[in-house]
Formats: structure tokens, C-alpha cells, sequence
């Protein structure tokens, strides 16, 4: 990597604190000798995103390479979405997702109009999704969407000109939320991001607290592992109700060709995880519900030794802070490179990968 290339001013305010074992992969372990491949990226030029299968594997592991690039280095003086309004409609309350977002667009020099939650809308008045899709498409040159309602992506569809990518939509799902979980993974162990691994290659055994079928953001990791199903030994999942999937996610399990398994008993498996991923709170209807709130990891839980946690936030009581400062905490990461990968798909879906500094290694 050339020297012209600034390091990221922001990356010593993500280090963990001091005598802290929290994990903070470097990103240059997954880019390093293994350059982007631009002929893929670009096929996301334009697209929507509104569901994992949006996403081909080889588009998330580029994906992926290309948010490590930005995490490590300086892009801002790149201006790489100059020009570029990007509407961030949040018809649901969110924190992490909203500015996360809008973050990603200000750093590449994008400008944002905000929708902060749906009642500063005509909404409030009875107007249609349809409606305002149809406003948009003289407004901004790319919708960032968070509703309460599943279908409500597909309705702005019907009259949205310009590429939508879903931040949430009801129970549905919160795919790119599972490309800020898969990042912290590939950084974690870069050789999940190999075309070709190698046979000695150990296996995850993959946990889930939490229930894929009403939690969106728990349902896209599941979705998104799958693509990575040779990688993955079983799926456990951890959970009060008897079928915790709905009839969907079990034929994409069976079509995948991946073990697994549902049990109530934490203490019997949680020994035998590799990864956990962590939930607890679901949009059922029109309120949130905290569920699997029995179950809670904390320092003295039988984690294997090297096993990482993951978990989308905000928590609960669920997944305790004395794991803050363990070499389990990979949720930190996670959260941290939420906006890089953010930028990664944003720079993608606008475009304007032309606009990258000729110093990072890509292959044409």
C-alpha cells in the first residue's frame, strides 16, 4: 500500500480501553495481499438492496475488503459522493442505524436530508408510501428506508426511481446490519474471506440467542451466514419457542444443507459455540417485545475459550457488561465498522468507485 495514503485519524477513539481484552481485528489482515476486485463491486451500481439475497458472497467478502480499506485509512479528502443526496427515512425509532448511515455519507462528503421519525411526515396526514416514493425521485439520488410495516419496502418500490436499501422493515429483515456482522467476522478470521479454503479449514459451530423468525436483524445474520455454508459446521439456536425459524428460513436451511438444531438449555450447549449471535428485542406488531429475556451471558458462562460474541444492540439484560472487557466482546467491533461498511455499499450503489485513490490495490 502506498505511503501516500493517510491513516484513518479516527481509529485511535476505537481502540478498547486500557487493560481491556475486548477484540478489535485489525482491518488491514483482511485486504492486505488480497486486493479489491472491482469487476464485482461494480455490479451493484444502481441496485436496491432490500433483503440478504440481494447480496451474492463474492459482493460481501469485496464488500467487506473495501470497508477495511476505508476503516484504515483517510477517504475524506477523496470527496467520493460530492453531488450525491441521500435521503435517510426513518419511519422507526432508531440510534445506531440512522447515524451510522447518515455518518457514512457526511465522511464522503454526500449530503444527507433527514428523516428523523415518520410523524415530521406526510404520513401523519394519511399519505402513501407510493406517494412519497414518487416525492423522492425529484429529491435525493438514493432512499435510506427504517419501517415499521414488512411490506413497506416493496410498496416505495412501486414508484421509487432511484436505488433503495432497506434499514429495517418491521420483522422482515436488516440486511445491512448482517454485512456490519459478517465484516467483524471476516476481520476476525480474514481466511473466511478466501475463495478456495483450505480442507484443514476448522468449521464454525454457530449459536443464536435469540429467534430468527420475528427478530429482523438476527433473521439477515442467518440469511447472510448461509452464504458461507462451507464454512459452518451447525447451527444452534437457543431459544423459548418450540419453532423459533417460520417455514422460510427452515426451507433456506435445508436448501443450504446446514445441520441444526432448536433447544431451551443454554448451559448444555453454549460450550460447543464458536460464534454467538445475541438478541433480544423484536418489533411484533406495533411495539417492541423482549424476548428470550432468560437468557443472559456474562463472565461466568461457559464460553469456549477463543468464542466471540456478537450482537446487533441495543441490549437488555441478556448479554451482561462484565464481557465488555473479554477477548469474547467482538459486539464492539461490530458496531464500530458498521459505518465503514456502510460506506463500502453507499460507494457501490452511487457509482462512484472512480473516485478511489489510485493507491489502493484493486484488480480492474
Amino acid at each position: 500500500m502506498s505511503d501516500k495514503l493517510e491513516l484513518n485519524k479516527h481509529i485511535e477513539f476505537l481502540e478498547p480501553p486500557a487493560g481491556a481484552e475486548t477484540l478489535r481485528p485489525k482491518p488491514l489482515n483482511l485486504f492486505e495481499d488480497n486486493p479489491i476486485d472491482l469487476s464485482i463491486l461494480r455490479g451493484l451500481k444502481g441496485r436496491s438492496i432490500l433483503g440478504v439475497k440481494d447480496f451474492k458472497r463474492e459482493e460481501v467478502i469485496e464488500l467487506a475488503k473495501l470497508a477495511a480499506v476505508l476503516e484504515n485509512f483517510e477517504i475524506a479528502p477523496y470527496h467520493i459522493m460530492d453531488g450525491k443526496i441521500v435521503t435517510t427515512a426513518f419511519f422507526e425509532a432508531s440510534t445506531r442505524t440512522r447515524l451510522s448511515f447518515e455518518s457514512a455519507v457526511l465522511r464522503l462528503d454526500g449530503k444527507v436530508l433527514s428523516i428523523p421519525e415518520g410523524g415530521v411526515t406526510g404520513v401523519r396526514k394519511g399519505e402513501s408510501l407510493e406517494d412519497i416514493g414518487e416525492m423522492f425521485n425529484a429529491y435525493c439520488d438514493m432512499v435510506i428506508m427504517r419501517h415499521t410495516e414488512t411490506d413497506s419496502a416493496e410498496r416505495m418500490l412501486k414508484s421509487l426511481r432511484v436505488p433503495l436499501i432497506n434499514a429495517g422493515n418491521g420483522s422482515g429483515e436488516h440486511p445491512t446490519q448482517s454485512l456490519a456482522d459478517w465484516y467483524a467476522l471476516l476481520k476476525w478470521k480474514p481466511e473466511l474471506a478466501k475463495r478456495d479454503p483450505s480442507k484443514r479449514s476448522k468449521k464454525m459451530c454457530l449459536g443464536i440467542l435469540g429467534t430468527p423468525g420475528s427478530m429482523r436483524a438476527v433473521k439477515s445474520f442467518l440469511l447472510m451466514s448461509l452464504l458461507f455454508q462451507d464454512r459452518i459446521s451447525r447451527v444452534i439456536v437457543i431459544s423459548q419457542m418450540a419453532d423459533p425459524f417460520g417455514e422460510d428460513l427452515v426451507a433456506e436451511l435445508k436448501k443450504a444443507g446446514i445441520q441444526y438444531q432448536v433447544t431451551n438449555d443454554m448451559q448444555k450447549h453454549v460450550s460447543e459455540l464458536d460464534v454467538i449471535y445475541m438478541n433480544s428485542i423484536a418489533f411484533l406488531g406495533d411495539s417492541y417485545k423482549n424476548l428470550d429475556s432468560e437468557y443472559q451471558l456474562n463472565r461466568d458462562s461457559d464460553l469456549k475459550k477463543n468464542a466471540v460474541i456478537l450482537h446487533p444492540l441495543a441490549r437488555l439484560t441478556e448479554l451482561d457488561r462484565s464481557l465488555d472487557d473479554t477477548a469474547h466482546n467482538l459486539y464492539f467491533s461490530q458496531a464500530h465498522g458498521a459505518v465503514f461498511v456502510r460506506q463500502a455499499l453507499l460507494i457501490c450503489v452511487s457509482g462512484r468507485l472512480d473516485r478511489l485513490p489510485d493507491e489502493i490495490p484493486t484488480v480492474k
